[in-house]
């Protein structure tokens, strides 16, 4: 089974993000607007629990990480995918780094560009229309991210919440 986890931003910024993605983003109706904290990776029945385990020893250290949306970003030219740009921090560098080298599933192949996809797969000239209006409209939103989420994959390949896990350091 795939797996993957990610930290759902609050219901604000998931309808605003919504509102792009309903018409620029294929993957609308497969999850919810999210930041990836660790990529796809794969696991059995058995090895889930081992998973679900590391995750929490995780979150034990890590304490709730302020969000802050400030601006449109997009990964062209190598990919035509737009979106909110968080604003890197520590305690997010670190939150990453925890769950991506010596951990489960591969270590990523790219570094860590916080975010939250707003539209992807857009021809050259979508993206080249879309990314000048949305920057200009701009975004600016701060929230306080409480938990993770160990997200599975289903067999329609849409993407369901399997654990919910609350970061818990410095309490």
């Amino acid at each position: 089974m795939k797996y993957g986890i990610v930290a759902f931003p609050s219901k604000e910024l998931q309808e605003i993000a919504d509102g792009y993605r309903k018409r620029y983003d294929p993957h609308y109706a497969l999850i919810s607007p999210h930041m990836t904290i660790k990529g796809v990776f794969n696991a059995n029945d058995e090895e889930i629990e081992e998973v679900v385990k590391a995750i929490k020893e995780v979150t034990i250290k890590h304490a709730p990480f302020e969000l802050n949306i400030a601006k449109v970003g997009t990964f062209a030219p190598i990919t035509n995918a737009i979106y909110f740009k968080a604003t890197p921090s520590e305690e997010l560098s670190s939150l990453h780094k925890s769950l991506n080298f010596d951990f489960f599933g591969e270590e990523p192949p790219y570094a860590f560009v916080p975010h939250v996809t707003i539209a992807q797969k857009l021809t050259s000239g979508e993206h080249d229309d879309i990314i000048g209006q949305l920057k200009m409209i701009g975004v600016d939103h701060t929230e306080t991210i409480e938990t993770l989420h160990l997200v599975k994959q289903l067999e329609d390949g849409s993407w369901a919440e399997f654990k919910t896990l609350h970061l818990e350091g410095n309490k």
